[in-house]
């Protein structure tokens, strides 16, 4: 009980450093950015025609003359009492913002995540096991081809057969156009969200395919599989016996491990079929100098990519009897 109590305050300390090291790099980002907020977001021939007095409320409303370490402090104060500002885009609070953008995103992302784990996983398995086959031969090269395809090329090429020639699933947005809020059924924002979480999971089946044959050609070459084969097993049942415990770890690692892939391509992927999203909101404040928003948004998804790791480490414990009594790396 000890060690897991230790292990849990090490990784909340890891957790904080990160999100705060995360914190002073987007900030900095955005600060040494050539992009002039007033232009992005008013226009050239806008604050041609304003007064001083109002280009000197628009600086000061943009932080333009602010020192950028304060800046950043004065958020950093902020956001630990748990004020997380307010966007400068949306004029409304970032926890409001970012609220609705995630709600829309974790249909997308949730579907992708799932879909390329299960598929993923039983393709790597199939192919390790029939090493050398034909079978194995067309799974190695669908996932050698996917993982050198470009995800927004893809984007594009589902959208065209699916949305424009085929025209069975809508060619963009999360939910229907000219519905109300409230009229939004549940497989009317499945149905949008079909076309963005096929693109993040055709790319996401390839690596962890490819890693799950390498270790599941590993496991049937072991010692206790050479000496299950000796006894007569075989097929399923050999691997439900012997290779499932032992392809199960690194096949967890991977899954919770692309939740960082799933969000790094959903923003290309929200851009591309106008998803209104997490990630299409993260471009639009980098563009527009909206720092709240940003740095909200980015502290949020390293939250979530963090503790997807953090959850693989604590399900080895589960899967693994070894590592739950203190054997392993815990």
């Amino acid at each position: 009980m000890r060690h897991h109590l230790l292990f849990m305050g090490k990784q909340a300390i890891r957790m904080i450093l990160l999100l705060a090291c995360v914190s002073i790099i987007a900030f900095f980002l955005v600060s040494v950015s050539p992009v002039d907020p007033l232009q992005a977001n008013v226009g050239q021939a806008a604050l041609g025609s304003m007064s001083q007095e109002q280009i000197g409320k628009l600086e000061a409303y943009w932080g333009v003359g602010t020192p950028p370490v304060q800046r950043f402090l004065s958020w950093a104060s902020d956001f630990f009492r748990g004020d997380m500002g307010v966007s400068l885009l949306y004029r409304q609070e970032v926890s409001q913002v970012i609220g609705a953008k995630l709600s829309n995103s974790l249909w997308m992302m949730a579907l992708a995540w799932l879909i390329s784990g299960v598929v993923g996983f039983a393709l790597g398995v199939l192919s390790g096991m029939r090493e050398g086959s034909i079978l194995d031969k067309v799974i190695k090269g669908y996932s050698l081809l996917i993982a050198s395809t470009p995800a927004f090329w893809l984007a594009l090429v589902l959208l065209m057969v699916f949305a424009v020639w085929l025209k069975v699933l809508p060619i963009g947005l999360s939910v229907p156009i000219g519905v109300e809020a409230g009229s939004v059924g549940f497989w009317d924002r499945i149905r949008h969200a079909v076309l963005p979480a096929l693109t993040l999971s055709i790319t996401g089946i390839s690596n962890i395919t490819l890693h799950t044959r390498e270790k599941m050609i590993e496991i049937m070459g072991s010692d206790y599989m050479l000496f299950a084969r000796a006894r007569g097993e075989g097929g399923f049942g050999m691997f439900k016996n012997h290779g499932f415990r032992n392809v199960i770890l690194p096949a967890i690692t991977l899954q919770f491990g692309s939740i960082s892939e799933i969000f790094g391509g959903s923003v290309l992927v929200e851009q591309i079929f106008s998803y209104p999203g997490l990630g299409q909101a993260a471009v639009t404040a980098g563009i527009g100098s909206d720092v709240p928003l940003l740095l909200g948004i980015t502290v949020i998804s390293a939250a979530i990519v963090f503790g997807g790791n953090l959850t693989a480490n604590l399900l080895y414990g589960i899967v693994d009897p070894r590592i739950r009594r203190g054997g392993g790396s815990l």
